[in-house]
């Protein structure tokens, strides 16, 4: 019997570029990036990171 794995995880975080925050909950203002995959969200974390973001 074969199985089929089936991930429906998204990953979200809303980033406001003007005062340089990432935040993991809804924020006015903010731009929503949604991720199907945990390797693409932990780089895109791990670059805002590298430009001194913040994160809440």
């Amino acid at each position: 019997m074969e199985k089929t794995v089936c991930n429906d995880q998204v990953f979200r975080v809303w980033v406001d570029n003007a005062r340089r925050i990432v935040s993991f909950h809804e924020e006015e203002g903010c731009q929503l990036m949604e991720f199907r995959s945990k390797e693409m969200f932990l780089a895109c974390v791990d670059q805002y990171t590298g430009r001194q973001y913040r994160y809440q």
